[in-house]
């Protein structure tokens, strides 16, 4: 048996998203991050028209692109992606320049007033790597995020999107995200 490389993703379902945060906090405790600054955020949208209308939550990240822009246009290579398919940075070489924060069409990089460098979700890599998921999937109470080996056909997230009809935000703009939202 041959290992093969591994394809993190995630898989969200906005219709159980109660807008309660609880992953933005966790992200936040998770990277140490000061309040004003989170890595995921909660979107709230209204669809349709008074009196027929509802309201959801939309919670955006980082997609881990596998065509980043904010890769293609960092001028010393601190943004880069990982073999696995993470998109990360590399704190040491940024130089605060925000070419990437203005390419990211998802708007979900930060730059950090302590420090100068842009920051950004990780997947809680470090976490991965020791067989846990991220923080924002194991603390949501309702069970929102599905994260995976998108490489593993047997794995809950390839199970998981091969039962439900899904789509990746901004497909139009080719960035080909691994992050997929149900559509229901």
């Amino acid at each position: 048996m041959t290992d093969t490389i591994k394809k993190w993703g995630m898989l969200i379902d906005s219709s159980k998203c109660i807008g309660c945060h609880s992953c933005t906090v966790a992200c936040q405790n998770q990277n140490e991050l000061p309040p004003r600054d989170n890595f995921n955020r909660i979107e709230e949208r209204e669809y349709g028209k008074f009196p027929n209308f509802s309201r959801r939550f939309l919670p955006v990240q980082c997609q881990h692109c596998d065509n980043p822009p904010c890769v293609k246009v960092c001028p010393v290579g601190a943004s880069y992606k990982r073999q696995d398919g993470v998109v990360m940075v590399d704190a040491q070489k940024c130089i605060g320049c925000k070419y990437c924060l203005l390419s990211c069409p998802y708007n979900v990089r930060v730059i950090s007033e302590e420090y100068g460098h842009v920051h950004k979700c990780n997947f809680c890599i470090e976490m991965v790597l020791k067989g846990e998921k991220p923080a924002c999937v194991t603390t949501c109470p309702m069970g929102v995020r599905v994260f995976g080996d998108l490489n593993d056909p047997g794995g809950e997230i390839s199970i998981a999107l091969a039962k439900v009809s899904h789509i990746r935000l901004l497909k139009e703009l080719n960035t080909k995200p691994s992050i997929y939202y149900v559509i229901k």
